[in-house]
């Protein structure tokens, strides 16, 4: 879809909800895969605007979210080390270890940073060549290429002091364990925008094919969102299962060549455990032999730590597509975002958050009360 401006948007979101109305004629079940999207959908009402028959189901696509519990807490053990400063993301610091959160670290002396990029910390290594700076490299396949700079750059410039704790997580093997768990519904993905324009679409046909499920790429703005859904309805109602790319203006089949170059050369696939799901192979990257003096989680010597999740946080379930947030007895009562028991609550992209920023602090609404049509305002 081309940019359209802000005085033709309603008029074009009804035209995309009547297509989808029109189309309609049996339950489908759609998975959206960036917690972006989740956001936007639920902002938006976009879910209260479709047809009964057209359900959205969100998925794992938090990158704080998925970040396991074990390296949220080897990152709380190295950023309390004297002698570390500890970057990160903002997002990050009220995710919940075991025990304590990165603002807990910072307040009893640990030097944690906000910073707003890989490359800010790498300026912390170069000016303070007594001092080990750690970046904390979590993320999709979006990141990656700039986490992958910062250390070709580290190595380049001779900086020993600088290092990567990594847990990246690669969102096609994701897409694949969610479909092949026996309580899976999903019959059809739209996929991240911002993931393909990167790594283009050459991972998904197989994917489509495998598990005969529609994947549409599509982006975050409300319109994007109808329209990958218009398209994935009508693939699913004429029996189809193919990658189609909505997000054109952004995508291209082959990404970026350029930022694949980069990871390639940084990175190599591994396995990867995902907070609330489990371990999924070949899910992730970790930094290439070539750059392993890089890796915090050695520098440091922090692999033996293991965790237990709280028993009353059901967010792996959230992060399946297996519960809605309100589902869990636990949200907005003993988790909220000042008491979060796991990421879901306190991520910018976490799917309880958004139930809880935009007031969705019960179950999903009865057959027959969606909102009219009149009423609907999808540009917020």
């Amino acid at each position: 879809m081309k940019y359209i401006d802000e005085f033709n948007a309603p008029d074009l979101a009804h035209r995309l909800l009547d297509e989808i109305r029109a189309t309609v004629t049996r339950p489908w079940a759609l998975m959206e895969v960036c917690g972006g999207q989740t956001h936007s959908i639920i902002r938006h009402g976009i879910d209260q605007l479709l047809p009964e028959q057209v359900e959205l189901i969100h998925g794992p696509g938090c990158p704080v979210c998925v970040t396991p519990l074990d390296v949220i807490d080897q990152a709380l053990e190295i950023a309390a080390r004297p002698g570390v400063i500890f970057c990160s993301f903002g997002d990050m610091l009220r995710v919940p270890g075991t025990d304590r959160d990165l603002f807990r670290v910072k307040g009893e002396g640990g030097d944690v940073r906000v910073v707003y990029s890989p490359l800010d910390a790498l300026d912390l290594a170069r000016r303070n060549p007594d001092r080990q700076v750690v970046f904390f490299a979590i993320g999709f396949e979006t990141t990656a290429p700039a986490n992958a700079m910062a250390v070709h750059q580290a190595r380049r410039l001779g900086l020993d002091n600088f290092s990567l704790l990594v847990s990246h997580v690669r969102v096609p093997p994701a897409i694949d364990a969610i479909m092949t768990a026996p309580e899976c519904r999903v019959q059809g993905f739209l996929a991240a925008g911002h993931v393909c324009s990167v790594m283009g679409t050459a991972e998904y046909p197989e994917l489509a094919e495998k598990h005969r499920v529609p994947l549409v790429v599509t982006g975050f703005e409300p319109l994007d969102i109808l329209e990958g859904i218009r398209r994935a309805v009508h693939q699913l109602e004429r029996g189809e299962h193919r990658v189609e790319n909505a997000y054109a203006r952004a995508v291209r089949e082959r990404g970026n060549p350029a930022a694949l170059r980069m990871i390639e050369e940084v990175f190599e696939v591994t396995d990867r455990n995902w907070r609330g799901i489990g371990r999924i192979p070949a899910s992730g990257w970790r930094l290439t032999d070539a750059f392993r003096a890089y890796d915090a989680e050695h520098r440091f010597d922090v692999t033996g730590i293991r965790t237990e999740e709280p028993a009353q946080c059901r967010a792996g379930e959230v992060l399946q597509g297996l519960i809605k947030p309100t589902e869990c007895e636990a949200f907005g009562t003993t988790c909220t975002p000042r008491t979060p028991l796991g990421a879901t609550m306190v991520s910018s992209e976490g799917a309880c958050a958004a139930y809880y920023l935009y007031r969705r602090m019960t179950g999903p609404a009865p057959q027959g009360s969606r909102i009219p049509r009149e009423e609907m305002n999808p540009v917020g």
